[in-house]
């Protein structure tokens, strides 16, 4: 069964715009795409990158919301309502919210310009993932994802113990018993493929 999880790109730029009626409006990447995460926080032994394409089939399909700090209890916008744009371009995922005129939304855009928060995360279930190695690391490519929200953050996810997280290393454990499975297996293998082997050179 698929799980949830939520990741924050390091690099992200957010910032609030101006529209031409004077309501501002919060802007910034959520994901960067084809990019290496650094080390997620010492408790993920893997690397991880998403692939460019992969929130497009959701994007068609699923009911994003805008979350402040991914609680549901504060929605800035909602894809299907107008308020949130979600967009894939060449660098990654652009989110533009279009924030309630309430004063905890005016209030988190105050602190967005102040440089105060200033990051973006967003929460998904893995449709899709492929695993290799690079340079010596495990690194998992997110091919496609369903999006369930994106949200201005303060703290990053992967920085504390939250359930994406423990999924993150769920997929991760899953990945390497397959690995170890499909060894002991090749092992097997080899090992009746050298007992034949030995077996017909003894009746030759």
């Amino acid at each position: 069964m698929s799980t949830r999880e939520q990741r924050c790109a390091g690099i992200t730029e957010l910032r609030v715009d101006a529209q031409e009626n004077g309501l501002p409006v919060i802007e910034g990447h959520a994901a960067i795409f084809d990019s290496l995460s650094q080390d997620l926080g010492a408790i993920f032994p893997f690397k991880e990158k998403i692939r460019a394409g992969a929130f497009k089939a959701s994007l068609e399909r699923d009911d994003v919301r805008a979350l402040w700090n991914h609680d549901p209890n504060y929605v800035l916008g909602r894809n299907r309502a107008g308020t949130l744009e979600l967009k894939e371009t060449v660098k990654g995922l652009l989110v533009r919210i279009h924030p309630p005129e309430t004063q905890w939304a005016k209030d988190l855009a105050e602190s967005i310009k102040r440089g105060d928060v200033s990051q973006m995360s967003f929460g998904f279930i893995c449709e899709k993932d492929t695993w290799t190695v690079e340079n010596g690391d495990d690194v998992r490519t997110l091919e496609q994802v369903r999006l369930f929200d994106v949200s201005p953050v303060t703290f990053p996810a992967y920085l504390d113990t939250d359930v994406g997280v423990r999924n993150a290393l769920d997929a991760y454990k899953a990945h390497k018993a397959e690995q170890e499975k499909r060894a002991r297996e090749d092992a097997k293998r080899k090992a009746e493929f050298e007992r034949l082997k030995s077996k017909f050179k003894k009746e030759e």
